[in-house]
């Protein structure tokens, strides 16, 4: 008796990394797809970041001529920032979709 009890929690364990597995290739292909749109405070940087944090595009939104260069570079900062927490607010949402019905071990 004992040896079939082992043999079925053996199948169902391959069977949860399994689907573990699968979740986190998909998990890993969203990061790469979903975008994030971002703006600095004043309006001037706009930055498109994927959730993995990979600034696809950059964009400055109105005239530089009449910016100084440390107000320019402040606002590329300010973009660059919001754009971490976009990415890390991205990742979380995703993570909660993936793997949120997932059933830990200690749940079962």
């Amino acid at each position: 008796m004992a040896r079939e009890i082992d043999q079925a929690w053996v199948e169902e364990a391959i069977e949860r990394y399994r689907r573990i597995e699968a979740l986190q290739a998909q998990f890993d292909e969203a990061i790469r797809r979903v975008e994030v749109t971002v703006r600095s405070p004043d309006g001037l940087v706009e930055l498109v970041v994927t959730a993995d944090g990979a600034v696809s595009d950059v964009r400055f939104l109105g005239p530089l001529h009449l910016r100084s260069g440390p107000d320019v570079a402040r606002s590329v900062r300010a973009a660059i920032t919001a754009a971490d927490d976009a990415a890390k607010w991205a990742r979380e949402k995703l993570h909660v979709e993936t793997f949120g019905e997932y059933r830990r071990l200690s749940e079962a």
